[in-house]
């Protein structure tokens, strides 16, 4: 199966501490935290730790590989389709294909 995102040196194994802030973007205020993410076929509800413009955190305790496609719901937002960049301590980084609008 053919992927528009490719794996980079960007993606870092959240195993690396972060030595700085890589943000560049300010954060999304939302009114719910409450999200669904689908992977592999299979949909789960998920906790959005915090939401940007061109991806999002999210509580995942999952079984899930940096590089992978995923969709993510918000319910004040349209479904986002993206790709794991990092996972570390329960958590899942994900890189949006497109800009939030």
């Amino acid at each position: 199966m053919s992927s528009r995102f490719q794996l980079h040196g960007d993606m870092i194994p959240r195993s690396v501490k972060r030595m700085f802030d890589q943000r560049n973007e300010e954060r999304t205020e939302f009114a719910s935290r409450t999200g669904a993410l689908t992977l592999r076929g299979r949909t789960r509800v998920v906790n959005i730790v915090n939401l940007s413009a061109s991806g999002a955190m999210i509580s995942f305790a999952g079984d899930a590989h940096i590089g992978e496609t995923v969709t993510l719901q918000h319910l004040d937002r349209v479904r986002r389709t993206g790709q794991v960049r990092w996972l570390r301590d329960g958590r899942m980084g994900i890189s949006f294909a497109g800009p939030l609008e």
